[in-house]
C-alpha cells in the first residue's frame, strides 16, 4: 500500500514516518498542500494522511478536493488527519463533514500503525450512517419516514412501544424516533423507560394530535425535540439534524468540562495560589471555595461576595453548614454525609443542591460541586465550585407548573388527573375510604365555537372553570381534561352525596349566560358519576364508567347527572358501544379488519362499473359483519379511526390489484366533522398513485342530513379534487326530493327496502320510479341496492336506473375470491 504523509514539521513527519516504515507500507513524503496535489494529479495512493496547516490549501479543503474524483488519486480513499490540539467530538464532525476518515492527536501517534490497519480494513472510520431507530406503529408513516431518512441514516423500525423497547436494548441508536400515540405503551410510557437505561439518549417525538401540553410533558420527560405529523421530508430531516448536532455539542460540551476540571485540578496540584490565580479567581462568576478536613472554609474567591454579601473576613473560618439556609437537620446531615465520603475516598466527586444565606435574610439556590484537594499527594481538604442556579429552579418550577395545568384555565391538567386518580384509587384498596369521580361535559359548547370562533370559546371554557373553582372544597380536585371536559375528584363523598353536588353543578352552569355582541349564548353540561371504591383493577376503570354514564345523563336529555351502574340499561348499552370500541382498536393494531368488495353492473350492457368496499372485523377468528359493531362505534362516537383505515386500505388495494379499477368508499357521519379527513385522502391518493375520478364516496341520506353544511363542504372539496360522491340509501331519510339539489352528489342510490319488494308493492314501485327521474332531472346517474332476482333486474331496466348491485349479480367477495372467481355469464367486466 501506498500512503502519502503531508506535514509541515520535520520533526512530526520524521516521527510518523518511523512509525510506520516497519508497516510494509510505501512511504511518500511531503510538506506542504502544493506538493501533494501535484503529486496526486498523477500518482493513485492508497492513504493519505495530513495536519490542517500544510500551506495555502489546508487539510480540511485537500480533503474536499480529493472527494471530487478529479485527482488520478480514487475519490474514496482514506483520509487521516492529524491535530495539535483538539475537542474530540468537535474534531470528529467537522471532519464528517469533511469526508476525512478519521482524526487522532499529536499525542496519539504511538498508535498510529494501529489506526492505519483499522483503516485499510474498513474499520473505525467516521463516515458510518447514524442509526435511528423509528418507533411507530402505523406501516404507512413507519415506511414514509424509512423513504425520508435512509439516504442519510441507518433506520431500523418498530412496530410498537414493546419492539421498540427490545430494539433499544439490543443495540444503540444515535436518535429514536417515537410515535407518542400508540397502542398498548404509549410513547410517553415509552420514552421513561428509554431515558431509565440511557438519559443523555436523544429521543424525538411524533403525533398528528399533538397540543402544547402534550409536547412540554414530553421536553420535561426527557425528548429532545418534537414533532407534529403529517411533516414533508425536509422537516423531518432538519428536526434530525439538529437532534445529531445536539448529541454533537452535548458531548463536546462535557469534554470541554472534562478538559477544563482536569486542567484546573492538575494546576491546583503543582502551583501554589498566587496573584495571578487570585486575580483569574475572582474575575469568575461562579464561587471556588476550599474546606478544611473539618468542613470550615478556608478560602472562598469574589464571587461569594457577589453572591452573599458576606466578605472574606465574615467567611474564613466557618462551617460550611452554617451557611445552609433554614433549620433542615437531614439537610445538614446530607452535605456532612457528602463531605465524609469524600474525604474517606468512597467518592470522588459529590454534586449538591442546597439554598445558601444572604447577609441580608434571603437566600439563593445553588449548585454545589465538591472533589477531594490533594497537594503533593497527601488529602489535605475540599474543593468545589458554587454556582447560582435560582434562575433554573424558577425555570423549573414553572415548567412543572406547567405540565401539571392547563394553560387556558389555570386549573390542574389532564396529567396531574391520571396520576391523583391513580394514587387515590391505590389508597381505596388499602382503606375503607369512598370517593366519588364527576365527569363533566359541556352541552353543545360547539355552537359557540363555530359561530363565534375558538377565541370566544376559549372566554367561556375559563368562565366555567371559574365557576367550577367556587365550588371545589380544598379537599377536592377539579381538572379539565378535554376540550370541554372537566373532572371532579370528590374525596370521602358517596355517589348520592357527588350527584346532589352534580346537580348543582349543572344548574350553576345552566343559570350562566355567554354575549357576544348582540347575541347571548347559554350552555348546559351533562355530568357522569363513578363511585371509586377500591373494587376495580385499574383507575382507568372509574374514568371509563363516569365517561359512559355521563353519555347516558346525554342520551336522558342533557342538562342532567348520572350514577354508573353495571344494572342499569343505558349504561349497559353504552359500555358495550365502548367494548366494541376496543375491539376495534384492537382489531386495527393486529390488522384485524378485511375488506370484501360486491360489483355494481351498468344495467343496460351487464359490464362491471365498480367495486362497492364493505368492511369486516376479525374477532375471535370469526368474521363480523358492520351492522353489529358500526352501531356501537356511532353511539361512542369513534367512527374517525375506522373511516381512515377503511380510506387508507381500499386505496392500497386499489394500487395492488388492478381488477379494482374503480371502487366506491363507504364514509361515515362523522367523517363530516373530521377537519382533517381531506387532507388525509388527498395524502393517501398520492401515495398510492391513484386516480381520484377512480374514487366514489359514499355517505347515506340520514347521515348527511344530520350536517347539510359540512356534507356540502366536504362534498366540494372531493369534487374539486376529482373524486366522486354518492348518497347511499336515499328515500330513508324522510328528506324531500329538493335535498337532492342541496348535495352536489353524482349519483344517488336508491334504498334497496324499495328496490326488492318493487315487484309485489307497486307504491315502492313509484317511489323507484320518482327517486330516479327526479335524480335524472338533476344530472345525477342512479344506483339500484337489494337487486335479488332476474325480473328485479329487468323492470329497473324498463325504469332507466343506470346501475345495480345485490345478491343476484354478485356476493360481497374478498379480493383472493375475485382474482380466482369465475365471471358469472351475467357479468362483463368493463375494461375502460
Amino acid at each position: 500500500m501506498i500512503i502519502l504523509l503531508i506535514i509541515s514539521n520535520d520533526a512530526i513527519r520524521n516521527r510518523v514516518n518511523i512509525k510506520l516504515e516497519f508497516s510494509g507500507h510505501t512511504i511518500i513524503q511531503t510538506s506542504n498542500s502544493a506538493d501533494a496535489i501535484t503529486l496526486l494529479r498523477t500518482k493513485k495512493v492508497d492513504l493519505v494522511i495530513t495536519e490542517v496547516d500544510i500551506g495555502k490549501i489546508d487539510g480540511w479543503r485537500l480533503s474536499r478536493l480529493i472527494r471530487t474524483g478529479i485527482l488520478a488519486a480514487s475519490e474514496d480513499i482514506p483520509i487521516l488527519l492529524i491535530t495539535e490540539n483538539y475537542s474530540e467530538r468537535i474534531a470528529e464532525t467537522t471532519a464528517r463533514m469533511f469526508d476525512i476518515d478519521r482524526v487522532i492527536a499529536y499525542q496519539e501517534l504511538d498508535i498510529i500503525q494501529d489506526v492505519v490497519n483499522q483503516m485499510f480494513s474498513g474499520t473505525g472510520t467516521l463516515n458510518k450512517k447514524q442509526k435511528i431507530l423509528v418507533i411507530e406503529d402505523t406501516e404507512d408513516t413507519a415506511n414514509l419516514v424509512h423513504r425520508m431518512l435512509k439516504h442519510k441514516f441507518s433506520v431500523d423500525i418498530a412496530v410498537d412501544g414493546i419492539d421498540g423497547i427490545k430494539a433499544f436494548r439490543k443495540n444503540s441508536y444515535d436518535i429514536v424516533l417515537l410515535d407518542i400515540m400508540m397502542p398498548g405503551m404509549s410513547g410517553d410510557e415509552v420514552l421513561d423507560v428509554l431515558i431509565e437505561l440511557n438519559p443523555k439518549q436523544v429521543v424525538i417525538a411524533m403525533t398528528a394530535h399533538g397540543t402544547i401540553d402534550l409536547a412540554e410533558l414530553m421536553l420535561v420527560k426527557g425528548a429532545s425535540d418534537y414533532i407534529q405529523k403529517p411533516f414533508k421530508a425536509e422537516q423531518l430531516r432538519k428536526v434530525c439534524d439538529i437532534a445529531a448536532k445536539r448529541e454533537d455539542f452535548l458531548i463536546s460540551n462535557a469534554q470541554f468540562i472534562a478538559k477544563a476540571l482536569a486542567l484546573k485540578d492538575e494546576q491546583r496540584r503543582y502551583n501554589s495560589l498566587s496573584k495571578d490565580h487570585y486575580r483569574v479567581l475572582d474575575s469568575l462568576n461562579s464561587v471556588v471555595i476550599e474546606l478544611s478536613t473539618k468542613g470550615r472554609i478556608m478560602f472562598v474567591n469574589n464571587a461569594w461576595f457577589k453572591l452573599s454579601g458576606f466578605t472574606v473576613s465574615e467567611t474564613i473560618g466557618k462551617s460550611f453548614t452554617d451557611f445552609i439556609h433554614g433549620n433542615n437537620s437531614n439537610l445538614h446531615q446530607y452535605v456532612e454525609e457528602a463531605c465524609a465520603h469524600l474525604l474517606s475516598g468512597t467518592s470522588s466527586h459529590e454534586s449538591l443542591e442546597v439554598q445558601l444565606l444572604k447577609k441580608n435574610g434571603l437566600y439563593f439556590c445553588s449548585e454545589v460541586s465538591f472533589s477531594p484537594y490533594y497537594k503533593d499527594d497527601e488529602l489535605i481538604g475540599i474543593s468545589g465550585t458554587i454556582d447560582d442556579i435560582t434562575v433554573r429552579k424558577n425555570a423549573e418550577e414553572r415548567l412543572k407548573h406547567i405540565a401539571l395545568h392547563d394553560m387556558l384555565t389555570g386549573i390542574n391538567n389532564r396529567h396531574f388527573f391520571d396520576d391523583k386518580l391513580r394514587n387515590i384509587s391505590t389508597d381505596t384498596k388499602r382503606s375503607s375510604r369512598l370517593h366519588s369521580l364527576l365527569y363533566i361535559d359541556l352541552d353543545h359548547f360547539k355552537v359557540i365555537n363555530d359561530s363565534q370562533g375558538h377565541h370566544q370559546g376559549d372566554l367561556v371554557l375559563k368562565e366555567i372553570a371559574r365557576l367550577l373553582s367556587e365550588r371545589v372544597r380544598q379537599s377536592d380536585v377539579l381538572c379539565r381534561i378535554g376540550g370541554d371536559e372537566f373532572a371532579f375528584l370528590l374525596m370521602d363523598t358517596n355517589v348520592d352525596d357527588a350527584k346532589n353536588v352534580a346537580l348543582e353543578l349543572c344548574k350553576t352552569i345552566a343559570d350562566s349566560s355567554f354575549k357576544f355582541a348582540d347575541k347571548v349564548y347559554k350552555v348546559s353540561c351533562s355530568i357522569g358519576i363513578s363511585a371509586i371504591d377500591g373494587k376495580s383493577a385499574s383507575s382507568d376503570t372509574y374514568l371509563q364508567q363516569a365517561d359512559i354514564a355521563m353519555f347516558a345523563a346525554k342520551q336522558k336529555g342533557r342538562n342532567r347527572a348520572h350514577i354508573f351502574s353495571d344494572e342499569d340499561r343505558v349504561t349497559g348499552e353504552l359500555k358495550q358501544s365502548f367494548e366494541w370500541v376496543q375491539k376495534l382498536q384492537n382489531a386495527l393494531f393486529d390488522d384485524n379488519i378485511i375488506l370484501h368488495f360486491q360489483p355494481i353492473i351498468d344495467v343496460n350492457t351487464n359490464k362491471i362499473e365498480c367495486y362497492e368496499a364493505l368492511v369486516r372485523l376479525i374477532v375471535d377468528g370469526k368474521i363480523i359483519f358492520p351492522n353489529d359493531f358500526i352501531p356501537s362505534l356511532e353511539k361512542a362516537e369513534d367512527m374517525n379511526l375506522l373511516d381512515r383505515h377503511v380510506i387508507g386500505k381500499a386505496l392500497k388495494m386499489m394500487k395492488d390489484n388492478a381488477i379494482l379499477k374503480r371502487v366506491a368508499i363507504n364514509l361515515s357521519a362523522q367523517a363530516f366533522t373530521d377537519d382533517r379527513l381531506f387532507t388525509f385522502i388527498e395524502e393517501k391518493l398520492v401515495q398510492y398513485n391513484i386516480d381520484p375520478s377512480m374514487v366514489i364516496f359514499e355517505l347515506t341520506e340520514t347521515a348527511s342530513l344530520s350536517n347539510i353544511t359540512g356534507t356540502q363542504r366536504m362534498v366540494t372539496r372531493l369534487n374539486e379534487l376529482g373524486c366522486h360522491f354518492s348518497i347511499d340509501d336515499f328515500g330513508t331519510g324522510f328528506s324531500t326530493f329538493a335535498y337532492l339539489k342541496q348535495i352536489p352528489a353524482g349519483s344517488v342510490k336508491i334504498d334497496g327496502s324499495f328496490v326488492k319488494d318493487m315487484l309485489k308493492d307497486p307504491i315502492d314501485e313509484v317511489l323507484v320510479k320518482a327517486i330516479n327521474d327526479t335524480a335524472h332531472a338533476l344530472g345525477k346517474t342512479t344506483v339500484a341496492e337489494f337487486v335479488e332476482d332476474e325480473d328485479t333486474l329487468i323492470k329497473l331496466k324498463e325504469l332507466g336506473v343506470d346501475y345495480a348491485q345485490g345478491y343476484y349479480i354478485a356476493k360481497p367477495k374478498d379480493i383472493d375470491e375475485i382474482h380466482g372467481h369465475k365471471v358469472s355469464p351475467l357479468l362483463v367486466v368493463n375494461k375502460k
